[in-house]
């Protein structure tokens, strides 16, 4: 049963990956590096090559993340694992209901991405960052 589900993670979040490689051949053309670790696609910025500002130092889509440096996704890890996590379950649906969850968040006075459920998620089950 376990690589059946497994198969299915990655169906599941199929749309959201392909958002991610579109990403990972950007930064891969100016000269970042690509490894896989676990099934999951990290895709770094070389330190000189990297903008001065960016909205994330880490972004997960799918089975993608991309960092501003392999020394972040390091550390980053097991953080961005757990979005990987989220994509598995919540699939394409999590491109709506992320944003949704910032939302949320914003109306009710606290902040959209600390207190974001699925960064919270992150936080708690990954390495509190």
């Amino acid at each position: 049963m376990r690589p059946v589900r497994r198969i299915w993670g990655y169906v599941w979040a199929a749309p959201c990956s392909c958002l991610g490689l579109v990403l990972a051949v950007a930064v891969l053309l100016a000269g970042g590096t690509l490894a896989r670790r676990a099934g999951v696609l990290e895709v770094a910025l070389r330190r000189d090559s990297r903008p001065t500002r960016l909205p994330f130092v880490a972004i997960t889509l799918g089975h993608v993340v991309v960092g501003i440096d392999r020394p972040t996704l390091c550390r980053l890890r097991a953080h961005e694992r757990v979005h990987v996590g989220q994509y598995e379950r919540w699939g394409a649906l999590l491109l709506l209901a992320y944003p949704l969850a910032s939302l949320h968040a914003w109306l009710r006075g606290r902040c959209p991405y600390l207190d974001n459920r699925f960064e919270r998620e992150a936080r708690e089950r990954g390495d509190g960052r």
